[in-house]
């Protein structure tokens, strides 16, 4: 069975022919496409495009959660399946959450840049951190990874709050939406993007936070009104944000939240440790040796 890997790694499998492309270089794409029977997906959009140049294709499986970078609907239309794997990267992602927080709170980014300088001890007066403990942290999200961030950020001394699709009165942490957001000094962003989570935080929401609260974003970019985040953090209403994901990726060089030593940035890497690796293949291989049994697959969405 061909399998490509599109990502610029290499990878072995037992029982089969697994080739890898960059994201980046759309050429060999093309070309590797009509002989492609299973595509590992990771985020470079899978247009109905794409699949038309793969008449081979059977499977497109997602490595990771978040299935908005591949056209479904076309995949439907052309009885391709499609499989994610739910899970698989939270801790990864828990963890660039808590990393992110810390981040803002501790001011890294502006210390890194004085450090780098030179510019060392006494620190600038204005350059004071916070700590996690004795502050309240509203996760946007009830899944695992919310699940595993709630429990580090407990063990360090906050308090979490969390709201979810599906109300939970019988949890005393969780909150509706604009109740959640009054009360958090961080908001966590932890749901994926749909038509009803885009711009989930505009600026009528972000309003609802406390003065110098902060904001992290590791699920997907376009779940809060970028302008919005821009506008707030400029006029100092709030304090920080930790970003991994952007409206545009990858991000511009222009864009105006990496101008603002209030805010952390990563290039959507919360998930990419080792270990998150290990688990995608895992879960990629047992589909294809399931695909080609005729079996049912793990986590189909299409």
């Amino acid at each position: 069975m061909r399998v490509l890997l599109h990502y610029d790694m290499d990878h072995e499998e037992a029982g089969l022919d697994i080739v890898s492309c960059s994201e980046q270089d759309d050429e060999r794409f093309a070309e590797l496409l009509p002989d492609t029977e299973v595509l590992w997906h990771v985020l470079r959009p899978l247009t109905a495009e794409d699949m038309d140049r793969a008449p081979k294709l059977r499977l497109v499986q997602k490595l990771g959660t978040g299935v908005n970078t591949i056209d479904l609907g076309a995949a439907e239309e052309r009885g391709i399946a499609v499989a994610n794997m739910p899970g698989q990267n939270a801790q990864a992602v828990a963890e660039t959450s808590l990393l992110l927080m810390l981040a803002a709170l501790r001011r890294v980014v502006p210390f890194d840049a004085r450090t780098r300088r030179g510019e060392g001890w006494p620190a600038d007066r204005s350059l004071v951190g916070g700590e996690l403990a004795g502050r309240t942290v509203g996760l946007l999200g009830g899944g695992r990874i919310a699940g595993l961030l709630r429990g580090m950020l407990e063990a360090v001394g906050a308090t979490v709050r969390y709201t979810s699709r599906t109300a939970r009165p019988g949890d005393p942490a969780w909150r509706e939406l604009d109740a959640l957001l009054r009360e958090s000094d961080i908001v966590s962003v932890h749901v994926p993007l749909t038509d009803e989570t885009h711009h989930l935080l505009d600026a009528e929401r972000l309003a609802l936070l406390p003065e110098g609260a902060i904001v992290v974003n590791t699920a997907r970019g376009a779940v809060i009104d970028e302008s919005a985040l821009v506008a707030a953090l400029e006029s100092g209403r709030l304090g920080g944000a930790g970003l991994d994901v952007f409206e545009e990726e990858p991000v511009d060089a222009g864009n105006p939240l990496l101008a603002l030593d209030s805010v952390a940035v990563m290039p959507h890497v919360a998930w990419l440790t080792g270990e998150t690796w290990d688990r995608y293949f895992a879960v990629a291989a047992e589909n294809c040796r399931r695909l080609m049994r005729g079996d049912d697959l793990l986590h189909r969405v299409v």
